[in-house]
């Protein structure tokens, strides 16, 4: 007894690549658009730091 194997055709599999990638990329355009709506806290004051000059070495 033979038997034999069914396989989808090659328009099913672009089709279904394709709503996965339109999916994906919805996604990760919608994470990135939260994101950038969530406001981060800032430092309010500028930090200053005088470092000596005695810590600098020359590496050639």
């Amino acid at each position: 007894m033979q038997f034999n194997q069914n396989t989808s055709s090659g328009k099913a599999n672009i089709i279904g690549i394709i709503i996965k990638t339109i999916i994906s990329l919805a996604v990760i355009l919608g994470v990135a658009f939260f994101i950038s709506k969530v406001d981060f806290p800032a430092p309010k004051k500028e930090i200053e730091k005088i470092i000596p000059n005695e810590n600098f070495k020359i590496v050639k």
